[in-house]
């Protein structure tokens, strides 16, 4: 009898989540999303793909359409929170595409997922299907739902973020570790804009200052300003992309800071505004039949944006380790998944919370040693947007048994 492929059930719509059923179903493997939301709402805001993603989604068939609206910035600015003295500017667009093989962009994350989601085709995703738990037995993964329904597949992989029930159902409660911070996230048109000169060229702008922090970056063609406000609150709690933030509260916290900053603060009508959660690394992403992608498996917070490009980077590699084997051994493929990933993505983890404290701190000799620090920014973060995972499954990972 003629093995099968595994058929393969992704608990979770996000970025992840969709690009690995999409990967799953270019190798030929029958894969199926079940997303709790009654509809894919596309939330978040802005969010930038380094070459390492971006290698990912030219492997999925993505890369082309997205590059109508993708914006390949000239250079990363770093600014002083106050006087808008450039600390350190780096060179990106040519330059970082023959460093690293493929572009720096940013591009709005709902682009990202209409892409995927266009490429997969939407009956390839069932909504409205909330996992309440996953069980295993001797021959596969069971996910049961908040309906009453159940899903059987050979491998159940929970790509449903950082509140991940499939986590929480087979590997038992934890908790999130809040950073003390919330950010601020918002799209503002370019038009209400206009006034500030320096926007007229595609930058990476970030804003370091004493206890906050400012990123801002053009998406949607150049037609949207995207920013990113970190402040430290330790009682703002609500983990949420739809929040709202109040305007005047966020204002206030950027107050005294460069015109840049406050004016593009000033145009921002309705912030989104949600607490920043990580998690510490799991002993474990894999169990049987079952295993974790994305968020679900190493949560990070957003200060190296990486967190859709691990993502993308799981996808591939497990869709890939996948196609490899069959239906009866489709455990080993995910603990050889597991294995090739951990690594890379623990140190990431650790990175973004470092990278907390580090943009910002208080002027003076800490923030003088970190601003010289910044200049050798392209070759200490090469191990990141360099890296091929595609490359570093055929040199590196087992082959499942």
């Amino acid at each position: 009898m003629t093995a099968r492929h595994p058929y393969v059930a992704v608990v979770g719509g996000g970025i992840g989540g969709l690009a690995l059923a999409l990967g799953l179903r270019r190798q030929g493997i029958e894969a199926v999303v079940h997303e709790q939301a009654p509809g894919l709402a596309h939330a978040g805001a802005g969010i930038a793909i380094g070459a390492n993603g971006h290698r990912v989604l030219r492997e999925l068939g993505v890369a082309e359409p997205l590059a109508a609206t993708a914006v390949r910035p000239l250079r990363a600015d770093f600014r002083h929170w106050r006087t808008g003295r450039s600390m350190v500017a780096h060179r990106l667009a040519d330059t970082y595409e023959q460093r690293f093989g493929a572009p720096f962009w940013t591009v709005e994350r709902a682009a990202v997922q209409q892409a995927l989601l266009t490429a997969l085709g939407p009956r390839h995703v069932r909504l409205g299907a909330r996992c309440t738990g996953v069980e295993q037995t001797a021959d596969a993964a069971v996910i049961r739902f908040a309906d009453g329904s159940t899903a059987e597949a050979d491998a159940v992989v929970g790509a449903d973020g950082i509140h991940s029930a499939v986590r929480h159902s087979v590997f038992g409660p934890d908790e999130a570790v809040f950073s003390g911070t919330s950010g601020y996230r918002a799209l503002v048109p370019m038009e209400r804009l206009r006034h500030i000169p320096e926007l007229a060229e595609p930058v990476l702008w970030l804003w370091f200052g004493p206890g906050r922090h400012f990123i801002a970056y053009p998406v949607a063609a150049g037609r949207l300003l995207n920013f990113l406000a970190v402040v430290p609150d330790r009682n703002w709690t609500v983990e949420s992309w739809s929040a709202q933030g109040d305007p005047a509260v966020l204002r206030a916290a950027f107050a005294g800071w460069h015109p840049f900053v406050t004016e593009i603060l000033d145009a921002a009508e309705h912030p989104g505004r949600w607490a920043l959660y990580d998690r510490e690394p799991q002993r474990t992403w894999s169990t049987g039949r079952v295993t974790l992608l994305g968020d679900a498996a190493h949560a990070m917070l957003p200060h190296h944006g990486q967190g859709a490009n691990q993502a993308l980077e799981d996808a591939v590699t497990l869709a890939r380790l996948l196609a490899r084997t069959d239906a009866g051994r489709a455990a080993s493929a995910l603990r050889a998944y597991e294995r090739l990933r951990r690594p890379r993505t623990r140190l990431l983890q650790a990175g973004s919370r470092k990278n907390a404290g580090c943009f910002q701190l208080p002027d003076g000799p800490e923030a003088d040693a970190r601003n010289a620090r910044l200049a050798t920014l392209p070759d200490d973060l090469a191990w990141i947007h360099g890296h091929d995972a595609l490359g570093a499954l055929h040199t590196t990972a087992p082959e499942p048994v």
